[in-house]
């Protein structure tokens, strides 16, 4: 069984569709192989991550940077796993209330020095809030965890 790590900052009702929907995803019945656990980003451990085989990432956009709660789960996880877990596949999602930029290039910094490896672009759920949005989160569920299942990350 391959093992799925969702660690997703989710501070509103809004952000909370948005991981509920990326873990939605997770379970599509065509799925078999990938058993998923969610831990909220300030409860994460260096373990979590060791244990994983594929991580998505979640997180709002605070002032064009990632939520602290994320920055403090990298800064603890960062040196326990750097030579572990070079290679993990992650995916990331944004709810940006502006363009999302700077978000992604600071977790994209971090994931680089991780040498963790990104099988998709982010997903940045920009603007307005907009329902698709949690379709969108779904959708990225499905494909990293049928990925993962195939064997193909």
């Amino acid at each position: 069984m391959k093992k799925l790590l969702v660690v997703a900052h989710a501070p509103s009702p809004n952000t909370l569709k948005l991981r509920e929907a990326v873990l939605a995803g997770t379970r599509h019945p065509s799925i078999c192989e990938v058993s998923v656990k969610e831990v909220e980003p300030l409860h994460a451990i260096a373990k979590d991550v060791l244990e994983c085989d594929a991580i998505i990432l979640g997180t709002t956009e605070n002032l064009g940077y990632m939520s602290g709660a994320l920055k403090d789960f990298f800064d603890r996880i960062y040196y326990p796993c750097l030579e572990e877990k070079q290679g993990l596949p992650f995916a990331l999602y944004v709810r940006a209330g502006q363009d999302g930029t700077g978000t992604c290039r600071a977790v994209e910094t971090i994931t680089t020095g991780l040498r963790w490896k990104a099988v998709q672009a982010p997903l940045v759920c920009r603007g307005e809030w907009d329902e698709d949005f949690a379709d969108q989160c779904q959708q990225l569920g499905t494909a990293i965890a049928m990925s993962l299942d195939a064997g193909i990350i």
